[in-house]
């Protein structure tokens, strides 16, 4: 077989799970007798004259550090051109371009891009610039948001950290008879708050997918057999007539009907942690499917698991999959969002469990 030379590149936000997905193409590349190398701050670093780079060996990314958080490669950097500056400046073309020439400069066969619901929509939207290699997505976030696959690199350790956040929050609720509403990641899909709510039994769970009441929450509270216990609330969410962090605008409600709250924002610590089995498992598989496919010569594809099967799907299905929605950051680009199915379990487990999650499912 002809020695091939890979690239990888982690981009988006970061989370738990990209240092193995990254060392489980490393050691498949080894195998395989391929050249490896990383790309350092995703697409801000390919855009750099040269491109930053740094070979992946033994001595450059050690196997010991491969269950931490974040990304050994990084994932971007704000003060360097980037999509974002390039949209708002009218230059996308032109970046787009220098893009296509850095990866045909690097003389590379074949691009693992690790990236969320956006920078695949990116690759989807620009596949010109990957006109020069083969290029095989991973898909990665704690939103999981990503349509057509049932699991992304970071969800489940995401979850983990919520769920012992909120552990220790209950402790100091129990103490002072106080509610915390706690806000999660989420801009879009509440699947995150979801699951970490069904996991720690919390009270109310209020994610952009469900309609909820307000007074129908706060009666919820008013009726529990307990003084204190944990409100979930996705980023995601909104109020009519009210402002400011979702959390807050439930806060402040719950004080206007005596019960006493606290808010508690666990923000990046979602993104943190070191990675949980589930995770690097699925690293493991998406890193090894991915391999495959350039073995097989396959462009244009995402790996994915559905229903325990590890497998390709082309960026084309992937995008038609999901909701279209403007990118929140990139003039005239287009995201495909998934959100919590109407039909998923956990909503019925909830409501099983006694949990408020709205009034009406959109």
């Amino acid at each position: 077989m002809t020695i091939k030379k890979v690239g990888i590149m982690t981009t988006g936000g970061d989370c738990s799970g990209l240092n193995t997905v990254i060392q489980r193409v490393v050691d498949g590349c080894k195998r395989r007798k391929w050249k490896i190398i990383g790309i350092k701050d995703g697409t801000d670093g390919l855009y750099m004259n040269p491109a930053c780079v740094i070979e992946l060996t033994n001595e450059s990314f050690q196997f010991a550090s491969s269950h931490l958080a974040g990304s050994v490669l990084s994932n971007g950097n704000a003060h360097t051109t980037n999509f974002e500056s390039s949209a708002r400046a009218g230059k996308l073309a032109s970046f787009n371009k220098r893009l296509q020439k850095s990866l045909h400069d690097l003389n590379l066969d074949a691009l693992i891009l690790v990236g969320g619901n956006g920078s695949l929509s990116l690759a989807h939207l620009y596949r010109e610039i990957y006109n020069d290699v083969q290029l095989v997505c991973i898909p990665k976030t704690v939103d999981m948001d990503v349509p057509l696959t049932d699991k992304t690199i970071g969800f489940d350790t995401a979850v983990q950290q919520l769920v012992s956040y909120c552990d220790q929050l209950l402790l100091t609720a129990r103490s002072h008879h106080r509610w915390f509403v706690v806000q999660t990641m989420g801009r879009d899909c509440g699947q995150l708050a979801l699951s970490a709510g069904v996991a720690i039994g919390a009270d109310a769970i209020l994610i952009p997918e469900i309609k909820f009441d307000i007074e129908n929450m706060i009666k919820h509270i008013k009726q529990s057999k307990r003084d204190y216990g944990i409100i979930m609330v996705s980023e995601g969410i909104t109020m009519r007539g009210h402002s400011g962090k979702p959390a807050d605008m439930i806060s402040r409600q719950l004080n206007a009907n005596g019960i006493a709250n606290r808010t508690a924002f666990p923000e990046h610590i979602q993104r943190a942690g070191d990675t949980v089995a589930s995770d690097r498992i699925l690293a493991a598989g998406f890193a090894e499917t991915a391999l495959r496919a350039i073995e097989n010569n396959e462009t244009y594809v995402m790996t994915t698991i559905q229903n325990g099967e590890y497998k390709t799907i082309s960026l084309d299905d992937f995008f038609a999959a999901g909701k279209h929605v403007k990118d929140p950051k990139i003039i005239g680009a287009m995201t495909s969002n998934r959100y919590v199915d109407p039909d998923d379990v956990l909503l019925q487990i909830a409501t099983d469990m006694g949990i408020y999650i709205g009034e009406k499912r959109k």
